[in-house]
This record gives structure tokens, C-alpha cells and sequence, in this order.
């Protein structure tokens, strides 16, 4: 037995582990109750530097000692010389460098460094570049350091052709680098911004998980065209990554319309203005202008329904009188004063009602014009994502950019591919199905609005389409009959009380429980709502604001097989003479 090492049992081990951990929790209390002290006394001294030291440097993301350390650095600024100065910020990034090699996602470490660079007298950004570098290639995700790198970028003026240049060494290297591709997104409309006029190519409509930097930042022609070939490299190589295919859209791109009144609409009944905009505004805070044969009139503007705020439709009521009389013609100018645009509307003599908005001709709703050249790159661009396809015929990015590159070429041309499309993806992509079907009716929505521009009629039909979700609904102001049966919506949301020229309403055959969009409606005179879920009579509550309704269809719902209903729903909806259970 001489000569041997005593090997300790497990639970011998156990014990000492326990008691060294003991020890050093006992310590750390220690300083952290110590330097807590100071900081309430208001001491901001050396000793007060040393002990927030030891505790961050065993954790680097205790915000409060980030915040005394802080403190404290400020007041030393006060009393020394900026040689001194220099000096101790500089110990401070080497103390910084060691927490970053503990933790090297510590928000703290990060936020303070950016801090202390903002303050040196004589910072070296050069350094502050290399540590980004190394950082990000041991991590290349590591968000905080690229936070941090353009904070760099930002304070030293490191030209954006260099940054764009580190971003195709690092995606060379890797494709799957998305952080990578979303800092490329932020750089190059900066480096080749583009002109209204030379909008990208569509609406994007992004998804929960949604490419990177979504913004209306435009970027020249001339630069997305090459980005095309750099980025289809990409996801060639690798048809399963979503990097790539996320940068992608974001080259698709989004189609910003102009800021400005879109229509106005005049009803002598009610004396009522109604305005569209091309965004949602707050019109409490924006401001309108509404003017009447050359005179401006005070009115109360009120969003189409009470709990929307911001909202693309307002309305008023003129004083009485104002516009009653059949028999005389009437100007009316609304003003919208934040964006110093308007639009005019003529009320003619014997008209009850009048409207002025863009001509379908004029009207580029969900897409832009595309140039020659741009419309030939993205042809190709989708026969080539069509060839992948071939090979990877599961590829849900595949699927999803076929479908957005037809909508930027031609969304009515590709109807049916695009319907067919969407029922491979909700089988490849189960999980995401609910999405894809919002998307398809998106897209659905959108298309019938085209053809009901072109047709120039206030008919809106979209029967048996699948529909799971309503939008685009400001769009739809002067439609008066609406036909939504057989779909697989669950609720007339808010948003449809800004259908104010409505009059018959059809959405048999859905699964609707709520009805909360149908208030307000001053023209809506007829609603069939049969074989959906309404089951209890404050569901129907909000017809109680519609004065015109005479019709309502209710057969098939839970609430018609109710005891007394008819004579309930007679005491709540006393002009619906016409009630159908």
C-alpha cells in the first residue's frame, strides 16, 4: 500500500466541491453587499472599482454593477487629466476583453464597451474593428457584437463599400451566415440607394419568422440585379438553408406606396365625408383640413370604428344643411396638412352621392411597375428557381419564392400556379399551414380588388376560396355588395366597418363567431350569415348601429335554435322586419 495515491470516494469529493462552492458564494456576497454599501453612500472611488471588478468578472451581466462602474468612471473623468483618463479606459476594454472570454454574449460586457469606446479621449477603432473580427469568426450569430460593430462603424466612418466587402468575405465562407446577409441588407441602401421611382418589385408580406430588415429603404436597379446572381449561388448550393432565401425576398422587396389621400367620398345622406389614405393615420394627431365651396368647417374626424386608432379610413358629419339640398352643386377639398397634399370632390346638383380616388389605370396597389430589365431578371430568375424546384421538390423556400417572384411579374397571370403552389406548401410545411393559408388569401384579396379596378364595379365576390383572413379592406370603401360565403373565416374584424358604402353583406357557409367589424354601417341593409357559429344574442350586438337593416339570415347557427329568439332579436333589431332562423 506504501507509495500509493489515496483516491477519495465520490461522496468525500461531493463534500469538498460543496464547501469550496460554499466559500466562494460566501465571498462573492460578501463584495456584492460591500459594494452595495458604497453605491448607496454615494462613494465613487478606486476600492468601489475594484470590487464591482471582482464580481463582474466571475458575472459580466449584473446590470446594476454595470451601471455603479459607470457611475463611478464619470466621476473620475471629473478629477483627473485626460492622459489619466485615457489610461483608465483603456484598462477598462482590457478588463472588458476578459469578461467577453467568459461570457461572449454578455449584453452587459457589450453595452459597456460601447460606452466606454463612445468616451476615450483618443479611441482606437482600428482594435475595436479586429475584436469585432475575431468575435464573429469563433460566432458569426452573435448579435451583440454585431450591435456593437456598427456602433464602430458608425463613430469611425469605416467606409460602407469596406463593410459590404467584409460581409462577402464572411458569407463566402459560410451562406448559412444570416447575420451576415440581414447586416448586408442595412448597407446597401445606403451604398446605392434608389429613387422612388425605381421601387423593388412587390409587397412583401413577411411571416412571423421574417427576413431580415423589412424596411422601405429602396436600393438602385442596377445593385439588386447583381445581388440576384450572389444570392442564387447561395441557394443553390444549399437549398435547405433559409438564410439565403430570406435575403432573397428582401431583394423582391416591397412597394411603398406614396403617402396620400387615395379617395375621398361625399354622401348628402347623413352629410358625411369619408376619407381614405394610403396608410393608417391617427387623424387626432396628424390633422385634416376640410374646406366646403371655399369655406373651411370645423368637423370631428372619427376613425370607421372606435377601438382602430390608426386607421386609412376617417369620417365626419358636415353641419346640417351644409350639403343637403339635391338641387346645388358643392367643392369640397380635404387636406391632409402633415404630408401637404389634398384631394378635391365635386358634389353634383341631383347626385346623392360622389367620390374622387385614383383611376384604375393610375393605381399600382400591391406591386410596382417593372423596368424591361427588371422584368427579364426576375423571368429568370424564376425559371431558375422552377429548375430547382424540380430538383428539390419539397423545398419550402423554393415554393415560397416561386410564388413571390409570379406575384412581382404578374399576380393575375399566375393565379392558378400560385393557388396551386400554396396547397404543395401547406403539405411539405404542415406546421406552418395556418400561415400559407393568411398568405393565400392575401394574395386572393389583392387579385380580386385588381379585377374589380379594371372592371369598375362595387361587387366584391370571393366565394369558396378558402379564405381564412380579411385584409386590405380599406381598399373596398365604395363596394356595396360583398360576397364571402363558403370560406373558413372565424370573425368580420374591426376593419370591415370601413366598408361605409355597404349595403348586402353574404358570408354563408363560414365559421363566424364574431361580429365585431359590423358597426357603423349606415347602408347596410341586407346580411345573410348562414351555417356559422353565432351562438349567443350579444354576438349580434353590434347590428344594433347599422339604422338600415331590414334583412337578416340566420338559419343554420346555434343562436336560431334558442328559446324566444325571434322576439329577442325583434326587441334588439327593430328595423330588421325580415328575419330569417
Amino acid at each position: 500500500m506504501h507509495g500509493r495515491v489515496k483516491l477519495k470516494s465520490t461522496a468525500q469529493q461531493e463534500e469538498e466541491k460543496r464547501k469550496e462552492k460554499e466559500k466562494k458564494l460566501k465571498i462573492y456576497l460578501t463584495t456584492r453587499d460591500a459594494c452595495f454599501n458604497k453605491r448607496k453612500e454615494g462613494v465613487l472611488d478606486e476600492e468601489a472599482l475594484q470590487l464591482s471588478q471582482q464580481l463582474l468578472a466571475s458575472n459580466p451581466d449584473f446590470a446594476t454593477l454595470w451601471n455603479y462602474r459607470r457611475e463611478i468612471l464619470l466621476y473620475l473623468e471629473t478629477v483627473r487629466s485626460e492622459d489619466e483618463v485615457q489610461r483608465l479606459y483603456e484598462e477598462e476594454l482590457n478588463f472588458l476583453e476578459t469578461c467577453l472570454k467568459m461570457n461572449p454574449k454578455s449584453y452587459g460586457s457589450w453595452h459597456h464597451r460601447g460606452w466606454v469606446s463612445s468616451r476615450l479621449p483618443r479611441p482606437d477603432w482600428a482594435r475595436e474593428l479586429g475584436l469585432c473580427d475575431r468575435y464573429l469568426y469563433h460566432d458569426d450569430r452573435n448579435f451583440h457584437c454585431w450591435d456593437y460593430r456598427r456602433l464602430v462603424v458608425k463613430m469611425s466612418g469605416v467606409p460602407i463599400e469596406q463593410e459590404l466587402q467584409f460581409t462577402d468575405r464572411l458569407i463566402g465562407s459560410n451562406f448559412s451566415n444570416y447575420s451576415s446577409w440581414h447586416y448586408r441588407s442595412t448597407l446597401l441602401p445606403l451604398l446605392a440607394p434608389g429613387s422612388a421611382e425605381s421601387s423593388s418589385p412587390q409587397r412583401e408580406c413577411s411571416s412571423p419568422t421574417s427576413s431580415p430588415q423589412m424596411h422601405s429603404h429602396r436600393v438602385c436597379e442596377e445593385r439588386l440585379l447583381k445581388e440576384y446572381e450572389l444570392v442564387q449561388n447561395a441557394f443553390f448550393t444549399d437549398p435547405n438553408d433559409q438564410s439565403a432565401w430570406f435575403y432573397y425576398r428582401w431583394l423582391l422587396g416591397r412597394a411603398e406606396r406614396e403617402e396620400m389621400i387615395s379617395c375621398v367620398y361625399v354622401s348628402r345622406e347623413g352629410e358625411r365625408v369619408v376619407v381614405a389614405f394610403s396608410r393608417p393615420v391617427n387623424a387626432l394627431s396628424v390633422g385634416f383640413l376640410l374646406v366646403v365651396d371655399g369655406q373651411p368647417l370645423q368637423v370631428d374626424w372619427r376613425s370607421a370604428h372606435s377601438c382602430v386608432r390608426h386607421s386609412p379610413v376617417w369620417i365626419c358629419e358636415l353641419p346640417p344643411g351644409t350639403i343637403s339640398d339635391t338641387s346645388n352643386e358643392h367643392n369640397l377639398t380635404v387636406t391632409w396638412t402633415e404630408k401637404r397634399t389634398h384631394r378635391d370632390c365635386a358634389l353634383y346638383s341631383g347626385r346623392a352621392e360622389s367620390w374622387c380616388r385614383d383611376s384604375a389605370t393610375d393605381l399600382e396597389l400591391f406591386r410596382s411597375e417593372l423596368s424591361v430589365e427588371k422584368s427579364s431578371v426576375l423571368q429568370s430568375e424564376l425559371q431558375s428557381c422552377t429548375q430547382l424546384l424540380e430538383l428539390e421538390p419539397q423545398n419550402k423556400w423554393c415554393l415560397l419564392t416561386i410564388i413571390l417572384l409570379m406575384r412581382a411579374l404578374d399576380p393575375l397571370a399566375y393565379e392558378k400556379e400560385t393557388l396551386a403552389h400554396f396547397q404543395i406548401l401547406k403539405e411539405v410545411d404542415s406546421m406552418r399551414s395556418s400561415y400559407y393559408s393568411d398568405l393565400c388569401s392575401k394574395f386572393m384579396i389583392e387579385n380580386t380588388i385588381l379585377k374589380m379596378e379594371y372592371a369598375e364595379v362595387r361587387v366584391f365576390s370571393l366565394c369558396d376560396k378558402s379564405l381564412s383572413t380579411l385584409c386590405h379592406l380599406d381598399q373596398l370603401l365604395l363596394v356595396t355588395h360583398i360576397n364571402l360565403s363558403s370560406n373558413q373565416l372565424l370573425r368580420l374584424p374591426p376593419q370591415f366597418a370601413m366598408l361605409q358604402c355597404l349595403e348586402v353583406l353574404q358570408a354563408d357557409n363560414n365559421i363566424i363567431e364574431d361580429l365585431e367589424g359590423l358597426r357603423h354601417l349606415p347602408r347596410l341593409e341586407e346580411v345573410s350569415l348562414r351555417n356559422n357559429r353565432l351562438s349567443r344574442l350579444s354576438d349580434l350586438r353590434p347590428l344594433t348601429t347599422c339604422p338600415k337593416l331590414t334583412r337578416l339570415d340566420l338559419r343554420g347557427n346555434p343562436i336560431a335554435q334558442a328559446t324566444s329568439i325571434r322576439s329577442e332579436l325583434a326587441d334588439m333589431l327593430p328595423s330588421a322586419t325580415d328575419l330569417l332562423l
